[in-house]
């Protein structure tokens, strides 16, 4: 199932799969040789807007949710994906911990986990779920909407090893993305697999570090295709600190938005695109305030209004990041594409699907549903001949390939923010 895009079937971006598709061979071998170099995440999904002229990751996450919004045709391929990823880390495990947020009442949430622990059981493993909420001070049974049930024990710390109760695993994989900083009972596990490592969550990572990775892949990716880099990459910049109470820094956040939005719009009039032009602002680190789309520099005034008052944040990091139009219609409500992928390989995905949002507004909020995309084995398997667009599986490859993409980039990301790495450099 694709749904219909409301602008119409040529252009850059089918002219962009067609060269996709043709180039499949040396698109592979260049992933090939790129995972020779690089560690892939072991997990992650990418949100992508497609606008018709143009296809883009607009949010990389390295800890995902979401996993029971995949089919049980996907389970395959993510358990094939779980194989080959513990092969390489712990090739030996038998026990795996799962550490879930503090989320104990979304169940929601907790069908997500029960989704982790099937892969991973699928992939061979003894799959327990260890939570770090202080809450939880014996084994917590919790009903799912399913009829199954996800059982919440409390971890276990010894001087360097993390577990359960006569529960000792080799590999420990994190679903929390530690937005909250890091908690020291995840720290010097000297003795044991992290994943992903404690650098991924947002107490370290940034945005704009992962868009300069992600600029940087795509202008590789760009001249080995023979195209535009800026047909698969949202144009970013880094504003630095903004203080929403003081109006601290609000000019050079003006001056940054001016200079991104007039740099978009010579990108538009080159394509003869005839949209308007926006930016999104945005923290730099974890979510922060809401995503909000700006045309013009008066329009941070309603921002800047929004980041005022009782219970505002009172500095941020920001990002203004090129906006990204969605073309893509389920029913007549927006939609837009999310890849997962576990370790180097595309494992499905679904569309964000939002009746109450506009085409330049984020879809990630509430109101949105989920409708599964139809990854199955011919995902991998593009349909020479088929015109562009005219193929599920077509369009599900050239989504496929700039999830990787994104992927590529958080590789990049984590080796440049790896504590470790800086001690031996």
């Amino acid at each position: 199932m694709v749904p219909h895009l409301i602008t119409a079937l040529t252009g850059p971006i089918n002219e962009l799969e067609q060269r996709i598709l043709d180039s499949m061979p040396a698109i592979e071998r260049w992933f090939r040789l790129e995972w020779m170099e690089h560690t892939p995440p072991l997990y992650s999904s990418v949100d992508i807007r497609n606008a018709g002229f143009k296809l883009a990751p607009v949010d990389t996450n390295l800890y995902p949710h979401g996993w029971n919004n995949l089919t049980q045709e996907m389970l395959p391929l993510g358990v094939q994906a779980a194989m080959a990823a513990i092969e390489k880390i712990c090739p030996e495990a038998k026990n795996l911990l799962i550490i879930p947020e503090n989320q104990t009442r979304n169940t929601f949430y907790l069908s997500n986990i029960a989704q982790l622990q099937r892969i991973f059981h699928g992939a061979g493993l003894n799959v327990r779920i260890g939570s770090i909420d202080p809450a939880i001070k014996k084994p917590t049974p919790v009903e799912l909407p399913t009829g199954e049930t996800v059982t919440l024990e409390p971890v276990v710390r010894s001087k360097r090893r993390l577990g359960l109760k006569n529960f000792d695993p080799c590999t420990i994989l994190l679903n929390n993305d530690l937005s909250a900083g890091a908690p020291g009972i995840l720290e010097d596990l000297h003795e044991q697999y992290l994943l992903p490592p404690l650098h991924a969550g947002w107490s370290v990572r940034r945005k704009s570090r992962h868009f300069q990775s992600y600029e940087e892949v795509a202008k590789r990716f760009g001249k080995m295709l023979g195209i535009d880099p800026w047909l698969i990459n949202p144009m970013f910049n880094k504003c630095g600190e903004v203080d929403f109470q003081s109006d601290e820094g609000l000019e050079t956040l003006r001056t940054n938005v001016d200079a991104l939005l007039a740099k978009i719009r010579k990108k538009y009039k080159e394509y003869g695109i005839n949209e308007k032009a926006f930016v999104v602002v945005k923290a730099d680190a974890s979510y922060g305030f809401g995503v909000m789309p700006v045309r013009e520099a008066k329009d941070l005034d309603h921002l800047l209004k929004r980041g005022k008052g009782k219970g505002a944040p009172e500095v941020h990091d920001v990002i203004i990041q090129e906006g990204v139009l969605t073309a893509e219609r389920m029913n007549e409500a927006v939609a837009e594409p999310v890849v997962y992928m576990m370790d180097r390989y595309v494992v499905g995905g679904f569309y964000r699907v939002h009746a109450e949002r506009g085409d330049d507004e984020a879809l990630n909020a509430p109101g949105a549903h989920y409708v599964p995309l139809a990854f199955t084995e011919s995902t991998r398997m593009p349909q020479p001949g088929h015109k562009p667009g005219a193929s599920a599986p077509n369009r599900f490859y050239m989504y496929g390939v700039i999830g990787r993409l994104a992927m590529l980039a958080a590789s990049y990301e984590l080796e440049a923010t790896d504590p470790e790495a800086e001690v031996y450099a």
